[in-house]
């Protein structure tokens, strides 16, 4: 058996256990209430879980989500930092201590109640531990930006030059190219 043919699954307590595959297969995340949870888990992990709960043998290939069907994790996190992102480049230059407060507020009420659990979590201790730099726009768009950082290296990803927040979410790329 190769390293590669076992499932990772995390429970809402935080531990995980791996068990031994046929198939590699993705990692499914267990909802609160011990189900698979549609909004932890991308698509392949979801249709694997149903699969081997179905049992059915056939090789039915994993596929995409439709579009009418519910967000997986990763359209789910694509569409909240999009959202996010988005909602930091309009955020006033200059905000009144209200709309500091307020937008503070958002956020804390974004993580609370956020699909994926432990996406929830990470946020919610993430704002924590950095608290939300809201006090201007560029404070509040670098901040947003080292926050989708720290998700991006829990996730393998290449982080993204925060010098260049702005120009990504608000101006458009100095080339032309959102022209």
């Amino acid at each position: 058996m190769t390293e590669d043919s076992w499932k990772r699954v995390v429970r809402p307590d935080g531990s995980s256990s791996e068990t031994p595959t046929q198939t590699s297969a993705p990692a499914v995340v267990l909802g609160k209430d011990g189900k698979p949870c549609r909004s932890c888990s991308s698509s392949a992990a979801f249709s694997s879980w149903v699969t081997q709960t179905k049992k059915v043998t056939d090789g039915a290939r994993l596929r995409q989500p439709s579009p009418g069907c519910p967000p997986d994790v990763e359209a789910l996190g694509r569409s909240s930092w999009t959202l996010l992102h988005t909602m930091t480049a309009n955020y006033p230059t200059q905000p009144t201590p209200n709309q500091q407060t307020n937008m503070a507020h958002f956020l804390h009420l974004f993580a609370q109640f956020y699909p994926c659990w432990v996406c929830a979590a990470d946020f919610e201790k993430y704002i924590e531990v950095n608290g939300v730099r809201s006090a201007s726009r560029d404070d509040l768009g670098r901040w947003m930006c080292e926050a989708h950082n720290a998700v991006n290296k829990k996730l393998g990803k290449p982080s993204f030059d925060c010098g260049k927040w702005e120009e990504r979410w608000r101006t458009g790329w100095k080339d032309g190219s959102c022209d």
